[in-house]
């Protein structure tokens, strides 16, 4: 199995401004992520930007690097114009790293890649796993997803779903085992669904969670889903993620 990890990468960023090229340790977070990704099996490594200082960071660090649009509304049409300028054949699987994630583990990257690769039919594979506290499930900055017998996503939500209507009614609302998961933003996409992707327009869905995964459900797409194989630190979102990341490398923990 072959495949491509592209890291999309914003400057902007309404919470942390300049977020990939924050420090961590003397790097960049663009750049923790890039050499993670690179202890994957992924042929190739690239960082999609449309910023000039994240470009230069990443040549500057001998990252490879493409310059792309600042007119993209989501990561996923980011990617369609690497595919597109990459030259990919339609079977290339392409998988898709947040430049949030700087402890995002290897063999996560290869499992996601190795589930689109398995035949399943799936368009689009990601991961996910169990969620265990009750503030998770009705944090609506937690994604949560529903997914059917066959392991494909029946629904990605900001709400909490499953909604237990006998157990919330309670004063001590309790969670079961394997019943709510929250999703993991990686993808593993064939270009073929990535070009399919961008002549779509916005769904209803997706405009009202701002879940651009929903615009793929709402195309038929499938989507396949699996529980992470390893547990997975949590990126960068805010300034406090962003001193915990650095805590939790400045402390030792191997990345």
């Amino acid at each position: 199995m072959k495949f491509s990890v592209v890291i999309p990468a914003r400057f902007a960023s309404t919470r942390l401004p300049g977020k990939p090229l924050q420090d961590i340790a003397g790097q960049p977070m663009v750049q923790h992520v890039y050499q993670q990704a690179l202890k994957s099996s992924a042929a190739q490594v690239l960082v999609a930007t449309d910023d000039q200082r994240i470009f230069e960071a990443v040549t500057s660090f001998g990252g490879q690097a493409l310059m792309t649009s600042c007119h993209h509304e989501s990561g996923t049409d980011r990617l369609q114009e690497v595919a597109a300028s990459m030259g990919w054949d339609d079977d290339h699987i392409v998988v898709n790293v947040q430049g949030d994630e700087p402890l995002i583990p290897p063999a996560v990257i290869d499992q996601v890649a190795q589930l689109i690769n398995d035949g399943n039919e799936a368009d689009v594979a990601t991961l996910c796993e169990a969620i265990t506290s009750f503030e998770d499930v009705t944090n609506p900055a937690v994604v949560k997803v529903v997914a059917d017998a066959h392991q494909r996503a029946l629904y990605f939500s900001r709400a909490a779903i499953p909604w237990d209507r006998d157990s919330f009614a309670s004063e001590n609302p309790q969670l079961s085992a394997n019943q709510y998961w929250r999703h993991i933003g990686i993808y593993a996409y064939r270009v073929s669904t990535l070009h399919a992707f961008v002549t779509w327009p916005v769904a209803a869905l997706e405009s009202i969670e701002k879940l651009e995964q929903l615009r793929v459900l709402a195309n038929g797409g499938k989507i396949a889903v699996a529980e992470t194989c390893q547990p997975i630190p949590g990126g960068v979102d805010t300034p406090e993620d962003l001193e915990r990341v650095r805590a939790y490398i400045a402390g030792g923990a191997s990345e």
